[in-house]
């Protein structure tokens, strides 16, 4: 049974995070040479009995979907990451447990990050619909864009508002989830719930009990009784980083942890890497923005963090979109996977050159880094000033901020 990649996801509330701040963030760890773009889809409405063609499958439209920004393998329909306009962020993990993941083609863990984000306008909400659409459809299918293999896995998610948050874990249609308010929590590529259960599906116990798994005498355990016999261990490096923070999580801490690869959170190995990465800011006061920083670009520690706020009319980013092959992606024609289109976006191309030149050319290459991260850091006291002021944001202010961000650091590679 394949590993499943050690990716890494993370929040903290108050009182752990700085100015009753929510802090949500995600290292994506994935296939070294996967490609993700940052792509936002604005919100709509939809005609009555449509479909939605996500990944592998077709399903039911909703009415109305609303606005979301995603970080996302470039090859498929769903996301590793991503915000709504409402302030929801959801993350997935891939999980192994001991139920073995199916390869017929069903939703991908990533397809239900986007139905979540785009059916729900509270984490709860987000919630409900994920262990609905899992219930009708299931999960299943290549979590990679490759043709030799299939890799395949269960799910785990971190689900995430300004009042509250869940982690939810699955195997197959089952789940179990435990509801956060405070302190900070984290998630990986290993099951973490125990006996603290806020909500799970109805016939969860009576399965587990079918199965062999649980006698129904000892308290229930969801990682103990779905998790493989040496699979169960702690898995949170960059928690105990964090909570060192004492009340003091900011976007700028849950960056640094992100960047961390003595910890593990930054993944740089012979077959992951962390492709992508996402932290969010979200306020407790409804009156404030919630803001977005993603990379877009491949290892933290040598990526910028960028801005986004959701405002009508949001200006589109090209730059950090990979080219559609249509119909004639390779990821839609059965069978899959039989190419690899080069799916590289402008600024992956740009960062790839900066990645050579840190390798190859120490002096230069620490310079452009200096240069960058100060870029990075005139962006986060940008937007904490935002969030410290008494009159409400112009949306006119901030309708090219991740726009302009992402150009201004291509002009810096150039």
């Amino acid at each position: 049974m394949a590993a499943a990649p050690p990716s890494y996801c993370f929040v903290a509330f108050p009182p752990c995070s700085k100015d009753g701040l929510v802090v949500f963030g995600k290292n994506s760890a994935r296939p070294r040479d996967e490609v993700q773009e940052v792509v936002y889809f604005a919100a709509a409405e939809h005609e009555p009995g449509s479909k939605v063609e996500c990944t592998y499958i077709e399903i039911e439209q909703v009415l109305k979907t609303h606005a979301v920004v995603l970080s996302r393998p470039s090859w498929l329909w769903g996301a590793e990451m991503g915000a709504n306009e409402h302030g929801v962020c959801v993350a997935n993990e891939a999980v192994v447990t001991r139920e073995p993941a199916s390869e017929s083609e069903a939703l991908l863990g990533m397809d239900l990050v986007r139905l979540g984000l785009e059916r729900g306008a509270t984490a709860k909400e987000a919630l409900d619909v994920i262990v609905a659409l899992l219930e009708e459809h299931g999960q299943g299918g290549n979590y990679y864009e490759d043709g030799s293999s299939c890799h395949t896995f269960q799910s785990a998610f971190l689900i995430v508002d300004r009042n509250e948050g869940w982690i939810l874990e699955t195997s197959g249609k089952y789940w179990a989830a435990e509801k956060i308010t405070e302190g900070v929590k984290c998630i990986c590529n290993q099951l973490s719930l125990t006996t603290k259960i806020d909500a799970e599906h109805p016939e969860l116990r009576n399965y587990v009990k079918s199965q062999g798994w649980w006698n129904g005498d000892s308290d229930f355990n969801f990682s103990e009784v779905f998790s493989l016999a040496d699979g169960h261990l702690a898995c949170c490096s960059g928690r105990e980083s964090l909570e060192k923070q004492g009340g003091d999580v900011s976007a700028q801490a849950m960056i640094d942890v992100l960047r961390d690869k003595d910890s593990g959170v930054c993944v740089d190995s012979e077959s992951f890497l962390t492709t992508a990465s996402i932290v969010s800011v979200l306020p407790q006061d409804p009156s404030f923005p919630c803001i977005h920083y993603f990379t877009g670009t491949p290892d933290p520690s040598r990526s910028i963090f960028k801005p986004f706020i959701f405002v009508d009319d949001v200006k589109l980013v090209p730059k950090v979109q990979s080219p559609s092959f249509g119909n004639d992606d390779p990821a839609k024609k059965i069978p899959r996977f039989q190419e690899k289109p080069d799916r590289r976006h402008e600024l992956y191309k740009a960062h790839e050159w900066a990645r050579s030149l840190l390798e190859n050319d120490q002096d230069k290459g620490q310079k452009l880094m200096r240069i960058m991260l100060d870029l990075e850091k005139q962006g986060l006291e940008a937007m904490e000033d935002i969030l410290s002021r008494t009159e409400i944001l112009d949306p006119a202010e901030v309708v090219d901020l991740f726009y302009d961000c992402v150009d201004t650091e291509l002009k810096f590679f150039k």
